[in-house]
């Protein structure tokens, strides 16, 4: 009962300070936008220091910093999958001033997978820009009898529940992407959840699984050095660092995607003008030569959605999700 009613506690007082920032916000809107910014911006990166995420929004905080004309910080604050940070920021002034590096998880799936999420990714925050997607990769062992997505289609709805795919545990991205495949499709796959992504490699390498939805930089190697298949990827379009292989929405699944993705946010109520001023900065960060560079060596794709673009992706995502939870009977916390 005591953490039920922390918890409540922790999210009513979140909406008193947030309506209270808002609302000063709004009386001092024009003139904000006119002085922004006139400090310090910090991006709050919801994981540890040396990640995808992290490298990320230094990249894109050295690049903005100069035509702001103010420092741009990372801050590292992690914990539970990325919603400690970013319910930080859901708790800041909507000035424009503290941004998240949101992902995925901690912005469309925590919410299917977490009753107690104390915040809404959809209605707590104004996105500035999704900056980049990379899609995962159905991957089966190089000596495996399945050698399309269609094969796979095809023996889970002759033989149910015999088709496994592993994973680095159960909500991550590569386990919805198994459950949106099956959900979509008509099947059961058994989902075979391990400690990290190495060991669900291992298994696979080894025989013991059927396949994964891996990450396109770690299984890309493997598939180019002749041990591992790609059957297809989840994305809506082909990928350059698999360009023969095609995408699952193109074999038997038209509505497939299912990509992980990173984007800048700001907390609801944040100025229209403040985050066309990001959005504007970020777009001529994310077209920069040593971007580009950067996408291209770790299989990125850019985005570089508008605000308004990236609000609706988002709104539609989390909906896509908890679909799939609640399809797959996956027990949320």
């Amino acid at each position: 009962m005591t953490g039920v009613i922390r918890r409540d506690m922790l999210k009513g007082a979140a909406a008193l300070v947030g309506a209270a920032a808002m609302a000063l916000v709004a009386s001092a809107g024009p003139v904000l936008a006119d002085t922004y910014p006139s400090k310090p911006v910090t991006i709050v990166v919801p994981f540890p220091p040396g990640g995808s995420t992290d490298l990320l929004a230094r990249q894109i905080a050295e690049k903005i910093a100069g035509p702001l004309g103010q420092p741009v910080v990372v801050e590292n604050r992690g914990g539970a999958g990325g919603t400690v940070g970013a319910f930080h920021v859901v708790k800041s002034a909507p000035d424009g001033y503290t941004l998240l590096m949101g992902v995925t998880g901690s912005n469309a799936i925590s919410a299917a997978l977490r009753d107690d999420l104390p915040y809404d990714p959809v209605k707590d925050f104004a996105p500035v820009s999704l900056v980049v997607s990379a899609p995962l990769v159905l991957v089966v062992n190089a000596d495996s009898k399945f050698k399309t997505v269609q094969d796979v289609v095809a023996h889970a709805k002759a033989k149910p529940g015999t088709f496994t795919h592993g994973s680095p545990g159960v909500g991550t991205s590569m386990h919805m992407a198994g459950e949106l495949f099956g959900l979509q499709s008509d099947t059961k796959l058994v989902h075979v959840p391990y400690k990290g992504s190495a060991a669900a490699l291992q298994d696979l390498l080894g025989g013991q699984i059927d396949a994964m939805f891996g990450d396109l930089l770690v299984v890309s190697e493997h598939v180019k050095a002749g041990k591992l298949r790609a059957l297809g990827v989840t994305s809506m379009k082909r990928h350059p660092m698999l360009p023969d292989t095609p995408t699952i929405a193109e074999t038997v699944l038209p509505k497939y995607e299912a990509t992980s993705w990173q984007g800048v946010f700001a907390p609801a109520g944040t100025p229209a003008p403040v985050l066309t001023r990001l959005y504007q900065e970020v777009s001529k960060a994310l077209a920069t030569d040593e971007l580009k560079a950067f996408f291209a060596q770790r299989g990125f794709l850019v985005e570089g959605r508008t605000p308004e673009e990236s609000k609706a992706f988002i709104a539609a995502e989390v909906p896509k999700w908890k679909e799939v939870v609640k399809a797959a009977g996956i027990k949320t916390q």
